[in-house]
């Protein structure tokens, strides 16, 4: 091949990709370029106070400290652990997305294990803690103490779980997450089943000694009823674990493998070897 180019090529030929303009796109291997589209002029990229993203996300925020002030939870609480975990990642995420004016989260592997660890609030509360029964009639309460307790649980159990889950659903990135990374999700929770039981021991004078029913020997029989229930949550927070993965996979497929870019760069779609190469 004549490195200088077809006859009449301009300085931005490149022998190593015949026809194609320079546009600083910078080659990722496992990729391929399936469309060009150079223009002179780069298409203006919309704000990002124009996308949903940054609002959801500031809503999400705001419903968990607000659920955090206005009741009294204590640290030893999984539910208070859990909601400042989402409180830290989304603060930064609303940080970045300003910075650098895109809706893509940092660290979006540690995306999925934070949605993780909110919905396990959701279900503890909603089937272990409230046996299935409704929070919606408490939020009525004639007491107003009551209510205003009831309705700091409700944005801790229910509001801010739900609308992480839908921003996991709705929003991007896809496949950041991997099917290997699932027994590190776990390592969170069940640490913190672990930990409650040995402070329990130690400290048998604290407040609150057993946060959560499950834990205490004593409704348990004794702590080998307490392994039992620890062994028996692992298995469904697993279980729950790969819900997680297989709904950022479906949501994968359902809106598409290719990634929109503007005018001017090229539009790459992965390889099957660039599936095979994260492992999933």
């Amino acid at each position: 091949m004549n490195p200088a180019g077809p006859r009449g090529a301009g300085p931005g030929w490149h022998s190593d990709m015949a026809g194609v303009p320079e546009t600083g796109l910078t080659t990722i291997p496992g990729r391929r370029i399936s469309m060009i589209a150079p223009s002179d002029q780069e298409a203006p990229t919309m704000s990002i106070y124009k996308k949903p993203q940054i609002y959801w996300r500031a809503t999400i925020v705001a419903c968990a400290m607000a659920g955090l002030l206005t009741g009294e939870h204590r640290i030893i609480f999984y539910t208070c652990q859990s909601n400042l975990i989402v409180i830290g990642y989304f603060i930064g995420t609303i940080y970045w997305m300003i910075q650098r004016n895109t809706t893509d989260t940092p660290a979006p592997r540690l995306r999925g294990p934070v949605t993780f660890w909110i919905t396990i609030t959701c279900l503890i509360s909603h089937f272990v803690l409230n046996h299935g029964d409704s929070p919606i009639p408490g939020l009525t309460d004639p007491d107003p103490a009551t209510r205003l307790t009831n309705w700091s649980l409700f944005l801790l159990h229910y509001v801010v779980p739900l609308m992480v889950i839908v921003d996991w659903a709705a929003f991007g990135p896809r496949r950041q997450v991997r099917w290997r990374d699932l027994p590190l999700w776990l390592l969170f929770p069940l640490g913190y089943g672990v930990t409650s039981v040995f402070r329990a021991i130690l400290f048998p004078t604290v407040a609150n000694r057993y946060p959560y029913p499950f834990l205490n020997p004593v409704e348990q029989g004794g702590y080998d009823g307490v392994a039992l229930q620890m062994l028996i949550l692992a298995v469904e927070f697993a279980v729950l674990a790969s819900l997680v993965i297989g709904l950022d996979r479906l949501a994968f497929r359902l809106t598409g493998r290719t990634e929109l870019l503007p005018a001017g760069k090229a539009l790459a779609t992965p390889t099957p070897d660039a599936y095979a190469d994260r492992h999933d």
